[in-house]
């Protein structure tokens, strides 16, 4: 019976998600879309290097089909976000051999798992593209959109297209909270240092990719990473299965500086529309009040292998995968599954000015940029 439930639940949301795709596809003017980010927004880049980051094997893309590259059992946020603006294809990974032609007008995936905006951020993997090498290989895209349509609508091109910007988790959780191995660089380096480290260097690479011609960028926060399985396992054992505070702190403390500096940004460079994200506040409350969204488990991930909740070992053919993933708000220690990404897809496309602010996904879409 709770299975039918959970199915009903799941149809009903898809419902609702696949009625804005064909309100919007009507037109099928659809804006490029351009993806910069980790391995919340892959969508297959690390396939193509040697790293430790991969999720190219099985029970990944568990229900995509077969794996791809992606960190989740099915489609990423902005999978489901450009599907709803009308497209019928998904953004295609840079590094894929395939990625060529005139199929890079419709928008290129930069993304790649372990990444960050500190060029140090991620080497414990090995190779990963952070956000200085992701901007670098738009600017080469760039070039060949030139080659194959012209300067002119180029430009007009990328000014209309969606650019989205998922990254800074990894420079928390893989960077200065790094078990054991951080544990010097956070006696001499503090939050605050850290932190404003980040902006600073955000701020180059945001204002890099509106000098490369980009308008509508949509830059996501970083989300509530103390409540991954992963940090809750690593977490003070006083606090038993809860959150661990000092990562959300500090996520909280960038946050803050991140809205900031989007505001700054939309106010010194002409004709452009930042868009700040808050995925903290989305994804706090989901695992709130997970039960009125139809999920069982906030804590514990659909794909489990080691410790208290789950969260010590990444997802991988050894695992233990749960029989209705619909149920699970964390497909993995550090993802969240198909499900929760369908809601936060919507609440990006459609919210209001708590969820996405100044304007949601949908009204960044229709705006009319000139310049």
């Amino acid at each position: 019976m709770s299975f039918l439930v959970s199915l009903c639940q799941v149809i009903a949301l898809l419902f609702l998600f696949f009625t804005e795709i064909l309100c919007l596809a009507g037109s099928k003017n659809i804006p490029a879309n351009f993806v910069f980010g980790d391995s919340l927004v892959d969508a297959g880049n690390n396939n193509y290097l040697a790293t430790l980051s991969k999720a190219n094997y099985d029970p990944n893309g568990i229900d995509f089909g077969s794996p791809t590259g992606r960190f989740t059992n099915g489609k990423t946020i902005v999978d489901f976000v450009y599907q709803a603006l009308g497209s019928d294809e998904l953004t295609p990974p840079y590094l894929a051999p395939t990625t060529r032609g005139s199929l890079i007008l419709n928008g290129v995936n930069y993304a790649s798992g372990g990444s960050g905006i500190l060029n140090s951020t991620g080497k414990l993997f090995g190779e990963r593209v952070n956000v200085d090498a992701q901007l670098d290989n738009f600017a080469t895209t760039r070039q060949d959109i030139i080659s194959w349509i012209g300067e002119f609508d180029a430009a007009k091109l990328v000014r209309s297209a969606i650019f989205s910007v998922t990254t800074g988790s990894n420079d928390l959780i893989n960077n200065y909270f790094t078990p054991v191995v951080s544990s010097v660089q956070r006696k001499v380096v503090s939050p605050e240092v850290f932190v404003d480290t980040m902006i600073s260097r955000f701020r180059l690479q945001l204002t890099r990719l509106y000098q490369l011609g980009a308008r509508k960028i949509v830059v996501i926060n970083i989300g509530p990473v103390g409540c991954m399985p992963f940090s809750r396992e690593s977490s003070d054992p006083t606090a038993g299965n809860e959150c661990s505070v000092e990562p959300n702190e500090m996520a909280q403390m960038y946050n803050l500086k991140l809205k900031t500096l989007v505001e700054d940004l939309n106010k010194n460079l002409q004709g452009s529309r930042f868009v700040y994200a808050d995925v903290f506040r989305i994804v706090y409350d989901i695992l709130q009040n997970y039960s009125s969204y139809g999920f069982e488990s906030e804590k514990i991930p659909c794909c489990l292998l080691l410790g208290k909740v789950g969260g010590l070992i990444p997802c991988g053919p050894t695992s233990k995968v749960c029989m209705d993933r619909s149920k699970y708000v964390f497909w993995d220690p550090y993802h969240p599954s198909e499900a929760a990404n369908i809601i936060i897809a919507r609440r990006l496309l459609s919210g209001d000015t708590s969820d996405i602010f100044p304007i949601n996904i949908r009204q960044l879409a229709n705006l009319k940029i000139n310049a």
